[in-house]
């Protein structure tokens, strides 16, 4: 949505004015409650759950979520997978984005106001911010003034508060990819490595500034979402929208004036709705690439037109379509374009860890020599198996082999196995040369598991074809 000349003058006039009462040109956010800041609370409170809670529990033995990047090992609640699952990363990624961009054309930026971990942890700092130093008017009184002792002490406090949050986010995401129950004990007996402390510093810094200084800067400047986003945008997006018909012209006014005496608009100009706001926009200028779509300014406004005896919903969640008079639509190209798209990536990756070889076998054959006639005249090759275990639990492997009438497995034919291990085996197959046609001749060879069935360890098999060397010409 484009703003008139005189629109954009008047919102440069009205920022200007309103940055010129901020020390700093510092946003100071109001306090302020309603339906949307209770969503965003309890959303908030899931997604802390499941952040700082998700790897403390075990599965298996092992951490439910837990990316081993020494061992290259991933836990993901009771499955393990290997670099050689790269395509459930992709995958992930991929549903990750489509589902972005779906959700982006249905109801605009509400990742950001309720979801991402920047708005989330910003909204967390504020609160603490509110909590030591009073509301906006003491925080703007308290940073014009002079230091006291007071105001020093308070500050001191919310820093401290900051960096505490700061750290125990850092040390969590550390912990989803060291061991959490080693990485706490260490870190209390500061026996972390080099490499640990560097990230949990690194992290623990980057979400002081972030949450702490940067805040809304990040979305505004630093998001490359807060850019593409509006060209994901149309008429019939749910966003945030102020109805100018119903609001202008704007005035202040005695509290009920149902009969609009003055001939103005529902808007009493009290600016509440930008006081709210965490990037610091008006949104009664139009929609604007800052607003992350948090409903604050709904909330507010909402209840000063309680106070004033109107109807609510002058500022609210809809469509320009629906403020034009006209019908909103739902399902239109670019939304079945992306769900299409987000629904054939699931769909794939559903399919594709449905049907996952938890064994893997992998065979080698030994290059150093072609073939060996032993004392009894019978030829032998020797190959190098590689069997990779991606259950969660260690698995005892037997291996055979077909394809040839009489071919046995000289030596060592059974191997265990451990979690998401890898194991190698050396084996000599042994073949009476009458068998043999000459040349090249198919072997397979099988991986099974001996323990399945026992304390409820699944079936596990894989097969692999390879050649046995022999003379041209039978011996």
């Amino acid at each position: 949505m484009r703003l008139s000349k005189d629109s954009q003058d008047s919102r440069r006039i009205r920022l200007k004015n309103l940055d010129e009462s901020k020390p700093g040109h510092k946003i100071y956010t109001r306090a302020f409650s309603g339906l949307f800041r209770n969503l965003r609370l309890c959303g908030g409170l899931v997604l802390f759950v499941s952040y700082f809670g998700t790897l403390w529990l075990n599965i298996d033995g092992h951490q439910a979520v837990l990316w081993d990047l020494a061992a290259r090992q991933f836990y993901i609640f009771g499955s393990i997978f290997l670099p050689q699952d790269f395509p459930v990363l992709s995958g992930i990624l991929l549903a990750c984005t489509f589902g972005l961009f779906l959700i982006t054309v249905l109801v605009g930026r509400v990742w950001c106001g309720y979801a991402c971990p920047q708005s989330v942890f910003t909204w967390v700092f504020l609160r603490l911010e509110h909590w030591t130093e009073g509301d906006r008017n003491k925080r703007m009184r308290r940073d014009r003034g002079r230091i006291n002792l007071d105001t020093a002490v308070r500050k001191l406090v919310k820093y401290l508060l900051w960096l505490f949050v700061s750290l125990a986010v850092a040390v969590t995401f550390v912990g989803y990819f060291v061991p959490v129950r080693r990485l706490v004990p260490d870190l209390i007996g500061l026996q972390v490595s080099g490499q640990v402390a560097f990230w949990i510093i690194a992290f623990t810094l980057a979400t002081y500034a972030n949450a702490g200084w940067l805040r809304e800067k990040v979305c505004i400047y630093m998001c490359p979402y807060a850019r593409f986003q509006g060209v994901m945008f149309d008429k019939h997006t749910w966003t945030i929208h102020y109805n100018a018909a119903r609001g202008e012209p704007r005035g202040s006014r005695k509290r009920v004036h149902t009969d609009h005496k003055e001939a103005l608009g529902d808007c009493i100009d009290c600016e509440l709705c930008v006081q709210v706001c965490p990037t610091g926009i008006d949104i009664r200028e139009g929609l604007q690439h800052e607003c992350i779509g948090c409903g604050a300014c709904v909330d507010a406004c909402n209840s000063v037109m309680d106070k004033m005896g109107y109807d609510r919903q002058l500022v609210s969640y809809t469509t320009e379509s629906r403020l034009k008079g006209e019908r909103s639509r739902l399902l239109r190209p670019r939304v079945l374009s992306y769900l299409l798209a987000f629904s054939v990536v699931v769909v794939a990756l559903g399919w594709y860890l449905y049907q996952r070889p938890l064994l893997e076998l992998d065979v080698l054959r030994d290059r150093q020599s072609l073939y060996v006639r032993n004392a009894q005249g019978e030829l032998e090759n020797v190959y190098l198996l590689r069997l990779i275990n991606k259950s969660s639990r260690p698995r005892s492997i037997t291996v055979s082999v077909t394809g040839i009438a009489g071919v046995r497995i000289e030596g060592q034919h059974q191997i265990q196995v451990g979690a998401g291990g890898v194991a190698s085996m050396p084996v000599r197959l042994v073949v009476d040369p009458q068998e043999l046609s000459g040349g090249r001749t198919a072997v397979v060879f099988h991986a099974h598991a001996d323990d399945a069935g026992s304390d409820g360890l699944r079936p596990l098999s894989a097969s692999t074809e390879n050649r046995f060397l022999s003379p041209e010409r039978p011996l």
